[in-house]
């Protein structure tokens, strides 16, 4: 093959190279994974939260860079491009996909997502259970909620109500919300910081709605909080030369996760039909910061990316005001991908938690279960 040869056949690779990196950029190309051998194939799940959730719905709305992960090295591990999830890979919600036997749950914002059968996710990074938390730059859980009423009539339109009536009924509706409403009290300007904290978390838990219920939702999943002040970030602003843990998040997230436990109780009580199961992930994340090896983990208490005293500030992709970022050679051997997100291999193992999770960890049903009601 002459020269001239050689260079055609390397152009015409190379477009194919790209043209492949294009097409699943913009239509979020998904992987094809192996699924544990239990669950239902009909299963119908629905993602509510933040960016622990979000699977990219932040990327089709006017925000901050700081509530967006669509730029490398996000997802470099697994999707090998950046897909919206704040993570070298996959999130928890992909995980309880894959245990489901379910595709992985589009964006509900995700061009052409109009199917719904199988369930979305309404998840938006920054996102919190009040309004006014980043309000006008995230979709908040009231809103959430609003979307999903929307894909509840689109049901209604297209299988029937019936149809409808029995897919809604038999869905499991994940939760996580709370984080950003407290890091706002806490690390930012909020005119809320005069409340007491029990307080402002009665505000917090009192918009974690019975909507859904009502619109005949029976099986629900809620992820509790985590250490909020024992993350990258949180350490960096309690004392950057001590790497203390920042008390007052801590407080807020144990106060959130009791009041939470309680109120699920009490809805179990007086709600027709209500399930549910409770991932009690504060002791768990706290203990594997303290004891990564126990874990097989190497780093619990630093990020994989970002820059800073434990990598806690928010610079992972140098995206977002501060083009100057450090990054791990293995995430794998981290807790946290970046200043408060979990690294992949993290997500799997609380998603394995809420699934498989005995009443130590997870009650009183875990999703297996709720899935295979």
């Amino acid at each position: 093959m002459d020269s001239s040869s050689r260079l055609y056949s390397l152009f015409l690779i190379l477009c194919g190279s790209l043209f492949v990196s294009a097409f699943c950029y913009v239509w979020e190309c998904l992987p094809r994974t192996k699924h544990p051998p239990s669950s239902s194939s009909s299963a119908t799940l629905f993602v509510f939260g933040s960016s622990v959730f979000d699977v990219g719905n932040n990327n089709y709305i006017n925000t901050n860079p700081s509530s967006k992960a669509n730029f490398w090295p996000y997802g470099e591990t697994f999707f090998r491009y950046p897909t919206g999830r704040f993570s070298n890979g996959r999130v928890i919600p992909d995980f309880i996909c894959e245990y489901s036997k379910l595709p992985l749950a589009l964006p509900y914002l995700y061009p052409g997502n109009r199917s719904y059968i199988h369930g979305t996710n309404f998840a938006s990074a920054g996102a919190g259970a009040l309004v006014e938390t980043h309000e006008g730059t995230v979709i908040d859980l009231k809103s959430q909620v609003s979307n999903f009423i929307n894909v509840k009539e689109t049901l209604r339109q297209r299988v029937g109500d019936d149809e409808t009536r029995r897919l809604v009924s038999e869905a499991v509706y994940l939760f996580n919300i709370g984080t950003n409403d407290y890091f706002v009290l806490v690390l930012e300007n909020s005119k809320y910081s005069p409340i007491k904290p029990q307080q402002y978390v009665d505000m917090v838990i009192g918009n974690i709605t019975e909507e859904i219920h009502m619109n005949g939702g029976r099986k629900f999943g809620f992820l509790g909080l985590w250490n909020l002040g024992c993350v990258p970030t949180s350490r960096l602003h309690a004392n950057e030369s001590s790497g203390s843990c920042l008390e007052e998040l801590s407080l807020l997230a144990k106060l959130h996760n009791t009041q939470l436990s309680m109120i699920l109780q009490k809805l179990e009580k007086e709600l027709e039909g209500f399930k549910y199961a409770h991932t009690n992930s504060y002791d768990l994340i706290s203990d594997m910061i303290d004891n990564p090896s126990k874990y097989g983990f190497k780093e619990g208490k630093m990020a994989c990316c970002g820059s800073g005293p434990y990598r806690g500030y928010n610079s992972c992709g140098g995206k977002r005001g501060d083009e100057y970022y450090e990054l791990c050679e293995n995430p794998d051997e981290y807790v946290f991908f970046d200043y408060t997100h979990l690294s992949e291999r993290a997500s799997q193992f609380f998603a394995n938690q809420m699934w498989n999770g005995d009443g130590n960890v997870t009650g009183p049903y875990n999703l297996r279960t709720l899935f295979e009601d």
